[in-house]
């Protein structure tokens, strides 16, 4: 019994956490207009996000960002390949630096 009176006291605590933060009656709301929606959306679970105004990225937009990730950062090494090629030719077209002589 005690084991009982213990999980029910930890959602009681929990419920009172949801609903001193505004989570049940955020939720409360959304699905109550979802409730008065004349014609049901196919997906319900799309509805709730787009009216608690949950954006997170559609699973092609991070495909094609790893995709981009990938191409760019095999260009950056191209770019400091050529990089290191043209200061390497640089290096071989300038002269010798001289050591500055002082006049007395």
């Amino acid at each position: 019994m005690t084991s009982y009176r213990a999980a029910d006291s930890k959602r009681e605590e929990f419920r009172r956490y949801l609903e001193k933060a505004g989570v049940l009656d955020t939720l409360t709301k959304v699905l109550v207009v979802l409730y008065e929606e004349p014609e049901k959306p196919n997906n319900a679970l799309d509805f709730l996000r787009q009216h608690l105004n949950v954006s997170g990225p559609e699973a092609a937009d991070v495909e094609a960002l790893k995709l981009e990730v990938t191409e760019l950062q095999q260009k950056c090494e191209q770019l400091q390949d050529e990089n290191n090629e043209l200061k390497a030719q640089l290096q071989q077209l300038e002269p010798p630096a001289e050591p500055e002589t002082t006049e007395t």
